[in-house]
């Protein structure tokens, strides 16, 4: 199968400016206007200050991997060909410089699996699915 026919996110009230600057292949996270913590995923209360007023800033797209998991089971019929496959937990750069844990997800592309480590330096790739879709994916930097 292709991946034109993987299932699609359903973007929510909170997630539905972020999936629309991946689709502009723009990596966005949120800051609180209150006191400037960066934070992803989305959502309406910043977790530090409780302020419910935030802005969307871009991310620089890169990071380190914290974690992954590869997965050998077929969850989806439609992804079956793609497994096994990793999903990777990445530390985002521009939350690191602030001392937060600023992670986000996605499949690594562009790697072997057998390289993965911690601290392993990756930046965001752009998946085009389709004219409404994309994801974002992690590649090795450089």
């Amino acid at each position: 199968m292709s991946l034109a026919q993987r299932p699609r996110p359903e973007p929510d009230r909170d997630s539905a400016p972020w999936w629309e600057a991946v689709r502009r292949h723009e990596l966005t996270v949120q800051r609180c206007d209150g006191c400037g913590t960066l934070r992803f995923p989305a959502r309406t209360v910043c977790n530090r200050c409780r302020s419910r007023a935030y802005a969307w800033v871009p991310a620089r797209g890169t990071g380190r991997v914290y974690s992954w998991v590869v997965n050998h089971q077929v969850f989806m019929r439609s992804m079956a060909d793609e497994v096994p496959f990793p999903v990777l937990l990445v530390r985002l750069d521009d939350g690191a410089e602030q001392g937060d844990d600023l992670l986000m997800y996605g499949n690594l592309t562009g790697g072997d699996v057998a390289g993965l480590r911690p601290g392993l330096p990756v930046e965001a790739v752009f998946v085009d699915l389709d004219e409404e879709t994309t994801l974002v994916q992690w590649r090795p930097a450089g």
